[in-house]
């Protein structure tokens, strides 16, 4: 940790912006706005490189980054150095992917900062439960099919899976799982032990990204097909019968760009 050194030019302040989930054009303009008023930028690992690239080239950036199996920093250490940073340099922008508040401990970031004396403002970004899935034609909602949908992390702080997860296997609503294809099998079993073997399901891998990568199937294969195809992380798992109008981002591209020709 750096020594906090008071700076008596700029007031410290925190500004926590959403990346939004990969696709550089789908950052807001007011998370643009903000990387280019900032001092310095402490960002996350699952930030494309092509938003990395939005940063001024005279800003200091580092990396935060936290994936599972393998944080760089702990959330405390990352916490005490937004509040030493802010001190040191002024304007720290957060940089996390999605939205800050949607699983990405943004809350705890803004209570340490203000305990701190530093000022806090938020810009939201478009979370990649509802992303993700739009990229592939899948609707989280559909008049008739799902009334509403769940966003659940697969697994706790304990690594264990949510209890969420079972009276989302209950449900009609559409079920959006982020962070939990290390568990994949067992979350698919739990929806099979309420009688969802047939439910279509979608997992789907660095989504809005170039690299963006499909598998569709039922509760009941939908592992094995992962497995199969050889899909990792960061990935997004979905499950309900909205899934049926799943299609890959390059067929959804081709008939956009066949529309306007």
């Amino acid at each position: 940790m750096i020594p906090t050194i008071f700076t008596f030019e700029k007031v410290p302040r925190l500004t926590l912006v959403g990346a939004g989930p990969g696709d550089p054009e789908l950052m807001t303009l007011k998370g643009l706005m903000a990387l280019k008023a900032a001092d310095v930028v402490l960002y996350d690992a699952l930030v494309s490189e092509e938003i990395l690239n939005m940063i001024p080239v005279h800003v200091p950036s580092f990396s935060v980054g936290k994936r599972a199996g393998a944080h760089s920093h702990t959330q405390d250490e990352i916490n005490e150095l937004i509040v030493d940073y802010a001190y040191v340099y002024g304007h720290v922008v957060r940089l996390k992917g999605g939205d800050p508040f949607v699983f990405g401990r943004g809350a705890e970031e803004i209570a340490f900062a203000e305990a701190h004396g530093v000022q806090t403002t938020v810009v939201p970004g478009i979370s990649s439960a509802l992303a993700v899935p739009a990229s592939v034609n899948i609707p989280v909602t559909e008049r008739g099919v799902s009334e509403s949908f769940w966003v659940i992390t697969g697994t706790t702080k304990a690594g264990e899976l949510s209890g969420d997860l079972a009276l989302a296997a209950q449900s009609t609503a559409t079920v959006v799982i982020l962070m939990g294809l290390n568990k994949v099998k067992e979350i698919m079993e739990l929806f099979q032990a309420h009688g969802k073997s047939g439910t279509p399901a979608a997992i789907i891998q660095n989504g809005t990204l170039p690299t963006q990568r499909l598998v569709t199937g039922t509760v009941s294969d939908i592992a094995s097909k992962a497995s199969l195809a050889g899909i990792g992380s960061p990935a997004i798992m979905v499950v309900g019968e909205v899934v049926q109008h799943a299609r890959a981002l390059a067929a959804v591209t081709q008939e956009v760009a066949t529309h306007y020709q």
